[in-house]
This record gives C-alpha cells, structure tokens and sequence, in this order.
C-alpha cells in the first residue's frame, strides 16, 4: 500500500469540488481530488442544464462536468477516480484511507461529498431517469411549460416543487401517501389555493409508462384497504420531492452535523468543526441544492484552505 502526503485533498466531486481544485490549484496548492464513485456528481445523470451561467444555449449535464473536470486537471490538480473509505481528523496532517487502503495524509480537507436525491424505490424510475423523472423541479421544471406533471411528496419541499412547477406547466398533480400535508400550514393554504394543483392523498405510485419517456403514472388509492382503487393519471413529468440524503455517513462521530447528516459549517465560512477541515456543495446544503451555488461553496472552501495554509505554516 502506498502512502501519501498533501497541502490539499479534496474528497468527492462534482461543481463543488471541481471548483474547490481549480481555485487549489491556481494557489499552487497540488490539490489532490478523489471524485468518488460517481464522478461529477449528480449533474452527470442530468439532460439538459440551462440555469449554469456561461451556457445561453444549455448545455449536457455530463459534458459540463467534464468540462469542468477538464479546467482543474488543466491548472494542476491531480483526480484519483477511486474514493475515500475511512478518514481521521483527530489530528494534522489528517489520515484517510482510499478503497484500496493507500493512505493520504492531508493538511487541509475539503469534503464536498454531495448529496443522492431520495427515490421510491420503483423499477421505472431508472428506466425513465432524464425522459421524465427529475428530482429537482428548478433544474427541470422549464421542459415541462404547458404540460402535465406530477410531484410525490407532502413536505415543505413537495409544496415549494409543485407551486414553482404550478408556474410552468398546465396542471400538476401532488402525490401525498398520507392523508394530510407534512408541510407548514402557510405552504398548505399557497398548494390549496392554487387552482393548477390538484392533491391526490392516500395515494402510492407504483409504476410508470410512455414508449419514448414518461406518458403517464399508475397509482393507487387507499392501498392495502378495502377502499383501494388502482387508476392511471396521464402525465409528463414525473418528480421526486421526498427528500435528499447528503453522502456523509464517513464523517459520522468526527464532523458536526445536522439531525439528517448535513454538515455544519461556521457563516459565512466553509469551515467545520475541525481545524483544517471545510465543507462544500450539497453534503452543507440542505437548501439550495443548485450547480452554481455548489460551484460557489467550492471557491470559498478553496481561498479558506488556503488562509488556513497561510496562518499555519
């Protein structure tokens, strides 16, 4: 097994920790960035992205983070496709180990692990992920104007997603297992008191259909009772609003977090509660949860490292 030793390593990919490279790496850092066992990050399974400044035409989610990737390979920064098992930061430098043992020994981390969007679990939704499914209403909601959606979901989230989609498209159906709303009475009433939202409660998805994407969801009503009533809804969209869970399970014990894993950080800084250590993207974001906001976090994290170099050197 090898060891090695770094100013700056950076786990995890994607807008956040591309960004967090190529900032490193124009500071003569030598960042070194393990991109996981997804690299890019989520943007990579995504169509069409026409919210990244830069593309007025849009621009393929995989050939932006390539594209990207590109930049910080280009100023220096070394990428191991593999990703990091085991971390110690009870002391500098901090030890981690990678999935196959090699130790790096860091002066500095920046965690920008990202977060995976909650599914249900279904077959179809694999099978019409980018030709129909989303699970971000503001990434995708634009190619659903004057269409047919649906939203599963009964959260502040689910209510947000619907009443931004409730905007674009003709109608959207709101999915709710439950017999009521989870969300905040002031997010139930805007739902209710838009006309283009129709709640569907009680109410499970079980499958999907369409020949060359999403036509339509089969759903049932009062599973499991006597009162159930499997029934067909024709729609053109098909998205996930149950929540994300952010890829932190590592830091568990050694990193602050919040009751759903999302790390903390010290505003406006990217600083954790480590000396040494910050946090980037979506695994600190459990609101805006967007490329370029994951993108921005991962410049800050960067000109944070290095001040910590600086002072302690």
């Amino acid at each position: 097994m090898e060891e090695k030793t770094v100013k700056v390593l950076i786990i995890g990919s994607g807008p956040a920790g591309y960004t967090a490279g190529i900032y490193s790496s124009r500071a003569n850092l030598n960042p070194v960035i393990y991109e996981g066992n997804q690299p890019g990050g989520q943007l990579t399974q995504t169509t069409e992205i026409e919210n990244f400044p830069g593309y007025p035409e849009g621009v393929q989610g995989p050939e932006m983070m390539d594209q990207i990737r590109q930049q910080a390979l280009r100023f220096g920064a070394e990428i191991v496709s593999k990703t990091i098992a085991e971390v110690d930061f009870s002391k500098r430098p901090f030890r981690c180990v990678d999935e196959d043992g090699n130790a790096i020994y860091a002066e500095t981390v920046i965690v920008s692990t990202g977060a995976s969007a909650k599914y249900l679990g279904l077959a179809d939704e694999e099978k019409y992920r980018g030709l129909g499914v989303s699970a971000c209403a503001t990434c995708d909601g634009f190619f659903y104007r004057k269409k047919v959606v649906a939203v599963v979901g009964g959260g502040d989230t689910a209510c947000e997603e619907a009443l931004y989609l409730s905007t674009l498209a003709r109608k959207v159906y709101l999915i709710v297992r439950k017999d009521y709303l989870r969300a905040s009475e002031v997010m139930q009433k805007r739902v209710r008191d838009r006309e283009n939202i129709e709640i569907l409660f009680n109410t499970n998805t079980v499958g999907l259909f369409g020949e060359d994407g999403v036509e339509g969801a089969k759903v049932v009503e009062f599973k499991g009772t006597d009162k159930e009533r499997v029934f067909d809804i024709e729609i053109d969209g098909f998205f996930l609003a149950i929540g994300h869970k952010p890829n932190t399970d590592i830091f568990r014990g050694q990193l602050d977090m919040d009751a759903e894993g999302y790390l903390l950080t010290a505003a406006p800084t990217t600083r954790t509660n480590v000396e040494g250590v910050f946090a980037a993207g979506d695994c600190a974001d459990p609101i805006y949860r967007q490329a370029v906001s994951a993108a921005g976090t991962g410049c800050r994290a960067a000109l944070d490292a290095e001040r910590f170099l600086m002072e302690h050197s």
